[in-house]
């Protein structure tokens, strides 16, 4: 009974009963008592009657706008403490146990815990980088301040602010000013630019659709079709190769049983991805498709590349739970520090061998592993850095370590890298030694076929001349080139060999005997398998500075390789131009990578750009505007990166948009 209703009472009792009343109504009072995670029922929750009626309006008033807006649902709950829980946990529980899907976002604030914690997926127009600068330039110093309705509105208004950009009315005013001044010429520029900015705008929605909502790609304008389709193909692929590092670590660690789901669903993104670089080749031959074909292509190449991601994403919390890198890190941690020391025992041999390359041949037989060594010491670096980095963060108390999960996955991904880049150097010798002796049989060969054409001079017509003189030309210059060039050589004197066949073949009106034709596909499967390899293997270790281009035509060659293999049984002619079709189209590739690398190089603001901008050209640290930066604890986050980038995991592109951030205010 409260004290305001005794009152009547004192009067008639003693002075002592009276004290011992009064203290027991003090004992008997309601105290706040935890608050644990439930269902969310308004969109605003004052569970710790922190907030006034109007304070209340204001905070409702701004979740309201940004819905309006954008059609981001932030929720905001303001409770007495965690309920001894840590933050992360209670938010991730409340908007489960609330059924919140990716575009509802929870901010959840303990007033007495002076703790907050932000949790639901990022909208794509919002970069990690604007999130940071939000919470911690505005939020935080409002919770500081005990400006509870305030921070609500500032993170409603912010995450608005980000979504819709910087620009405001005042540049539109201007343009038109501009207009008026410099007449019909500023009036072209003005126009070109809106439509750049409507553009930009039309992609940034473009991005937050739904790769299956066909309807809706399909009204998309062909320029921002074309534009999202190679950024989605970028991002797959870069989610495709890092699952498959993943993957391998996760493999060698729990054997190939335990992870059967991880590779039936990389395995189903693979097959989903090469799908999608299929259709991005046939746009891009010299074959032109109508706008109609164009529009249908493209949104059968989204929703294509959309089901590889969900293939991944639908994986990605059982494979973080058997791969929770916090189990054991010490021991993971001693591990990767052996390995580094194994590499770094390796690296004076394999210098050793890329300068007696570097003597016997010309730069551009060497090019694509010219720089391995170097890059292999930066990935080293780069590994040694984030083991210290892992190693401090495991030093804090437990629910305090999850920087070390980052940092274990960069440098597992950076000691991967490490060793394919070493590795390649010493394939390097092996390819050259193989084309070096199957040279000579290829040209002999070339000149058995030779000497049968010119008693069929009469019967070849124009094909069997042109293919003589190609013959005889590449003969000479393949014999001229086999000290300096002995690959190129070797693959010239193959699809020289390859075409006088044909040539010899439709004037004699027979077939390539069986054992020849498996002798040429042999070699043809050869060099096939070293270009792809070669362009593979440049493309996977700098892939941050590779772009569509080069991946589709690595995508494509790939595809006659694994077509060529398949043939071979069955089929060897047609396994036999599969198999030259993917030596072609690999060479292309390694071209179009080193152009596009060379370009990324070109854009970077230091020369060189030490280990950290290594981690960003391999793939290792990825943009966070493509596939996000989680930070804090979670999965990507941490690990003491800047500028945005993160390392990869396994999963999509997608799927690590989870925002999962706060702290202490």
């Amino acid at each position: 009974m409260p004290p305001s209703q005794k009152s009547s009472a004192v009067p008639v009792l003693p002075a002592v009963l009276c004290a011992v009343l009064a203290a027991l109504s003090l004992l008997c009072a309601p105290t706040a008592t935890a608050e644990p995670p439930s269902r969310m029922g308004p969109q605003v929750v004052d569970a710790a009657d922190v907030l006034s009626g109007a304070d209340e309006s204001r905070v409702l008033d701004a979740v309201d706008r940004l819905y309006r807006e954008h059609q981001v649902k932030l929720w905001v709950i303001y409770v007495r403490d965690f309920a001894s829980m840590a933050p992360r946990d209670w938010a991730a529980r409340t908007s489960e146990l609330s059924g919140f899907s990716d575009r509802d976002l929870l901010l959840a604030v303990a007033v007495d815990d002076r703790g907050y914690w932000l949790n639901g997926t990022l909208p794509t127009e919002v970069s990690d980088g604007e999130l940071d600068s939000l919470l911690a330039g505005t939020v935080e110093p409002a919770l500081r301040d005990r400006k509870w309705a305030q921070a609500g509105v500032d993170t409603a208004d912010g995450i608005g602010a980000a979504m819709r950009g910087a620009g405001g009315p005042w540049g539109w005013l201007l343009g038109i000013g501009l207009v008026v001044v410099a007449g019909a010429g500023a009036l072209i520029l003005f126009s070109r630019k809106r439509r750049r900015d409507a553009d930009r705008a039309e992609l940034g929605t473009a991005r937050g659709l739904d790769p299956a909502d066909s309807a809706g790609l399909a009204k998309l304008s062909l320029p921002t079709l074309h534009a999202l389709s190679r950024e989605r193909l970028v991002e797959i692929d870069d989610a495709v190769r890092t699952s498959e590092e993943e993957l391998a670590l996760a493999t060698s660690e729990f054997g190939e049983t335990a992870v059967t789901p991880f590779r039936t669903a990389l395995d189903a993104a693979r097959a989903a991805t090469a799908k999608a670089f299929t259709i991005r080749q046939q746009l891009d031959d010299a074959l032109p498709e109508t706008p109609d074909q164009q529009r249908a292509l493209l949104v059968e190449l989204l929703s294509t590349a959309g089901k590889a991601d969900r293939e991944l994403d639908a994986q990605v919390t059982d494979f973080d739970a058997m791969r929770d890198l916090l189990i054991d890190a010490p021991a993971r941690l001693d591990g990767l520090t052996r390995d580094i020391v194994d590499l770094t025992a390796r690296q004076p041999a394999s210098d050793a061998e890329l300068a007696r390359l570097r003597s016997a041949y010309p730069a551009t037989v060497l090019a694509p592993v010219a720089d391995n060594v170097r890059m292999a010491t930066e990935r080293i670096r780069f590994a040694e850095h984030n083991i210290d980095t892992a190693r401090a963060a495991l030093a804090q108390p437990v629910g305090q370590q999850g920087g070390a999960v980052a940092a274990i996955r960069g440098a597992e991904a950076a000691i991967g890298q490490a060793r394919t880049l070493l590795d390649a150097v010493d394939q390097a010798a092996t390819n050259i030694q193989q084309a070096r002796d199957g040279l000579p049989a290829a040209l002999d060969e070339l000149r058995t076929d030779l000497t049968a054409a010119a008693g069929l001079t009469e019967f070849g017509g124009p094909e069997l001349a042109a293919a003589v003189t190609a013959a005889t030309a590449t003969t000479d210059r393949a014999a001229a080139a086999a000290d300096t060039d002995p690959l190129g050589a070797f693959h010239d004197a193959v699809s020289a060999d390859a075409e006088l066949d044909r040539a010899i073949a439709a004037a004699s009106d027979r077939k390539l005997a069986v054992e020849d034709l498996r002798r040429r596909l042999e070699r043809a499967l050869t060099d096939a398998d070293a270009r792809v390899a070669a362009a593979s293997s440049f493309i996977t270790t700098r892939r941050g500075g590779v772009d569509a281009e080069a991946r589709t035509r690595l995508a494509e060659a790939q595809r006659h390789l694994a077509e060529a293999r398949g043939l071979d049984a069955t089929a060897p002619d047609r396994a036999l131009t599969s198999a030259q079709t993917a030596a072609e189209l690999g060479g292309r590739a390694l071209q179009q990578a080193q152009a596009s690398v060379r370009a990324w190089e070109q854009r970077q603001p230091v020369a060189g750009g030490g280990s950290q901008a290594g981690a960003i050209l391999g793939g290792i640290l990825l943009d966070g505007f493509l596939r996000g930066s989680i930070g804090g604890a979670t999965r990507g986050g941490g690990g003491g990166f800047g500028g945005g980038y993160r390392p990869g995991s396994y999963g999509g592109s997608s799927g690590s948009r989870r925002v999962s951030r706060g702290g202490r205010f």
